[in-house]
């Protein structure tokens, strides 16, 4: 049988480079939004950074647990084919993958105290499926050079 992806991606000898990795894909993916809502997007990372400069990579370290679970029976599928690029079968299963992704976010964002975060985290989550489903082929590449 093949090893969890999370012991894959999260054991201690891997864990701080796929963190690290991590961030600079999330990075990039606010980076690259455009046009008004890529604006929205920009300015609430912005505000989210600003309410603590290690938010980021804290939620990155208390969510790869809940996210790489939710990434693993996408994982399972794509290892059994044998074949291809993991982002390609992510991309194929945008939907389903964008929600079982968010359920964590979503999950986490009702259970914060800070209001602040709430309010930023509520705003963008109306358009929060669209740029999950756009960062799906770097999160798949990100999974499988780790993996």
């Amino acid at each position: 049988m093949v090893a969890a992806l999370s012991e894959s991606l999260l054991d201690d000898a891997k864990r701080t480079a796929f963190l690290a990795d991590a961030k600079e894909v999330l990075d990039a993916e606010v980076s690259d939004k455009g046009g008004a809502s890529g604006l929205a997007v920009k300015g609430g990372y912005a505000a989210v950074k600003k309410i603590s400069p290690s938010i980021v990579p804290d939620a990155l370290e208390s969510l790869a647990p809940k996210l790489v679970s939710q990434l693993e029976p996408f994982w399972q599928e794509y290892v059994a084919t044998g074949s291809g690029q993991f982002a390609d079968l992510l991309v194929a299963k945008s939907d389903e993958v964008a929600e079982a992704l968010l359920a964590v976010t979503d999950a986490r964002a009702d259970a914060s105290t800070r209001p602040a975060l709430k309010k930023v985290y509520s705003s963008m989550r109306s358009s929060a499926k669209k740029n999950v489903i756009e960062a799906l082929p770097r999160l798949g590449d990100l999974v499988q050079r780790h993996a």
